[in-house]
Order: C-alpha cells, then structure tokens, then sequence
C-alpha cells in the first residue's frame, strides 16, 4: 500500500486540525462504491433500474439527485459490460463530479462555457440538464483527452455541445456567456487512493503550485467571459485550500465578481468539511464521495 506524502498530511493538519484530518485519511483509505448517473437524453430512470435488476444489480437512489443510483455489489467493470453503458444511457460518474453543475443550475437557451471540459461528465450532465437546449461550448487543451471527449458527447447523444481543442485561457475576451462551468485542473488531493502505488511519485508540491497557478488564469478569464449579472462555479477535485479558498481570494480581488451562497437540499448527506469562505462548500472524501470543492460566483452589474 502507497503512503500518504507526509507533506500532504502537514497541510492536511494545518488547515483542518489533527482530528478533521484523521477521518480524511480514513476517506482515502476507503474502497469508493460505484455511482452512475442516468442519461435521459437516451432514457429514464425507469428503464435503467428494470436493467440493473434484470442483471441481479443491487442499487440505491439518492435523495438529493433523482438520476443518481448508487450501485451496491458491482463494479465499473461489470456496469461497462451492460448495454445500458455501452449504449450510453448511463455515464459512470461520482456522486462528488454531480454537484458542480447542479449549483450552476443551466437553464434551455443559455449560452454555456465548460472550460476544462474533458472527459466530458459535465459536459454532457449539462447537456442532459437542458434537454439537449442550450449551446454548450466545451474547451480542452490536450487533443488526445479532446478526442476522448468528442466520443462521450456522441455516445450520450449531446447535440448541442460543440468541443474547442484549445486553452480556455487564450479565449478571446469578444465571446460572453450566460454560465461557465470551471472544473479547473487540480492535484486531485480530494481524489486520492491510499493503494494508488504512483501516488508519492505522481502526488508533489510542484504539481500543487503548477495547478494553482493555472487556476487563477482560468478563473481570471472566466470572470472576463461571463455576462454581467451571471453566474458561474468554480470546482477543483482538491480539498487544500492552496487551490480553493486562496484561488478565489487572487482572481476575486479588485473585481465586481461575489460569491453566492451554495443552497443544497439533503445536505446532512454530504460530508463536509470546513471552509473559510463562507457560502463555499468542500466535500470530505469517504466510502460514497470523492472530496470535492464548490463555489458559485456571480459578475454584480
């Protein structure tokens, strides 16, 4: 088993104390069960159950997300075996990746901007959303993951999505939109797996800085983009607040951007941890949620 870099676990202890820190690393010690979201671009929830019970897949639903089943004695391995994956009328998607574009809440007719969009869960979770309505431009800088992107929005039968090969960060500043959606690059320090064996090579300091920095050109740009008197989220799979609270403190200052308070239904649900921006939420990892940071911002007019 991989061991937790004992920076991680210094920034960790400073940041939410030793006890908070200790149900953490329990949380990357979990063995993460299976979630998978209902395509209802390509069917209903109806369908998708009567399927998992014909296979003997167990499932349970979840309040807070009427397309989200939680599956209960399978795997990712077996639910890619099942027509209903292979068809693309479920997407396999953590419950944590689901809340980003529930808070943006997209409407049919916006205009949307997905900025780090690759593999595509929320972009075609938007899609979805406004019933194949609004016109969702997706982004994504490296061509191989923009390809895989192109697939997932084809396979989810997304027709009004279109994929840009590029870095949102050189948009031009004449394009505006009704919403974005930021699930900017991290470290993934949410996400981590205490029996991922690369993780002391792959998990640095160096990876923190480099993600931060992208981060606070991506969310300066947004800001840009965004219409006066919109919104957008901000979302990272990371639970430091070196590319969270700080990100949004850097890009928010001297700009007519505030944060709006996130209001989540069943919320005693989700685990969470705490933060120092107050309306932000941040997602403490364990056995049903990746960790997962949220904030909804808003250009004031």
């Amino acid at each position: 088993m991989a061991k937790i870099p004992e920076f991680l676990v210094d920034m960790l202890e400073k940041q939410y104390g030793t006890e908070q820190t200790n149900t953490i690393l329990k949380g990357y010690q979990a063995k993460r069960m299976t979630t998978l979201r209902v395509n209802t671009l390509k069917s209903n929830k109806s369908i998708v159950k009567k399927e998992l019970e014909n296979k003997k897949i167990t499932y349970q639903e979840v309040s807070w997300n009427e397309t989200a089943l939680i599956v209960t004695n399978a795997d990712e391995n077996d639910i890619q075996k099942l027509e209903i994956y292979k068809n693309g009328e479920i997407y396999l998607q953590s419950l944590s990746s689901m809340l980003p574009v529930m808070v943006l809440n997209p409407k049919e007719g916006e205009n949307i901007l997905d900025m780090a969009a690759a593999p595509g869960s929320k972009t075609t979770q938007m899609a979805a959303v406004t019933n194949n309505k609004a016109m969702i431009t997706a982004c994504e800088l490296n061509k191989i993951r923009g390809e895989r992107l192109k697939y997932n929005l084809e396979k989810q039968g997304v027709t009004c999505g279109y994929v840009m090969i590029t870095d949102a960060r050189n948009l031009s500043d004449f394009f505006s939109f009704d919403k974005i959606l930021l699930d900017a690059p991290c470290s993934g320090s949410g996400t981590i797996y205490e029996t991922d064996k690369m993780l002391e090579k792959n998990f640095t300091t160096n990876l923190i800085q480099k993600s931060a920095k992208a981060q606070v050109a991506l969310l300066k740009k947004a800001l840009n983009l965004l219409k006066s008197g919109q919104e957008m989220v901000y979302s990272t799979c990371s639970i430091l607040k070196n590319e969270n609270e700080e990100i949004l403190e850097k890009a928010l200052k001297g700009t007519k951007a505030e944060i709006v308070p996130i209001q989540l239904k069943d919320v005693k649900e989700i685990p969470l941890l705490p933060v120092s921006i107050p309306g932000t939420i941040c997602v403490c990892p364990n056995e049903m949620f990746e960790g997962f940071f949220i904030a909804k911002i808003k250009i004031t007019k």
